[in-house]
């Protein structure tokens, strides 16, 4: 069965997409396996709407707000009080980021889920305020007063130990 050119847009997409759309589910999730579940559910929405997503101007930015608000309504349908167990990535870190990451991980678990999506959107994709609002379809002011809150509350979870997670 031949594909069609809008099918193979959408695995070339994908195959691009893929290793950028974990990463982030991953710090989302704080999971290997439940960053994985996320981009594949991701993926199965692009995949659905891929005859507009081709159209729009950016469509990795598209797929990014896509997973946020992909995993924020997983977080909200979960009635689970399950938190991510401590584990490492499946591949090996770089020197000295270990620690960097466990802390930083454990600290992001404790906050809201849209607290997390915004400080992942906001400083792990780097994206703008503006960017951000738009994805998650909140006004920038919003945005801007849950990234301070987020912040706040991310520095009192991490307390003194903020001050030794810089690299050496």
């Amino acid at each position: 069965m031949a594909l069609t050119r809008s099918t193979q847009d959408f695995e070339e997409f994908a195959k691009a997409r893929t290793p950028q759309l974990y990463r982030s589910a991953w710090l989302l999730a704080g999971e290997h396996h439940l960053a994985e579940d996320l981009v594949q559910e991701t993926l199965a929405k692009l995949y659905r709407a891929w005859r507009r997503v081709e159209q729009v101007d950016n469509p990795a930015a598209y797929a990014q707000t896509v997973l946020a608000r992909t995993y924020i309504s997983q977080r909200r349908r979960r009635s689970s009080t399950e938190r991510p167990v401590e584990r490492t990535p499946d591949r090996a870190d770089q020197v000295g980021d270990h620690e960097l990451r466990l802390s930083l991980l454990q600290a992001m678990a404790e906050l809201s889920p849209l607290d997390r999506a915004v400080l992942v959107l906001r400083y792990f994709e780097d994206r703008s305020t503006e960017q951000v609002a738009q994805d998650l379809g909140k006004n920038t002011g919003a945005i801007r007063t849950r990234t301070s809150r987020a912040l706040v509350r991310l520095r009192a979870v991490l307390g003194d130990e903020a001050v030794h997670l810089t690299a050496h």
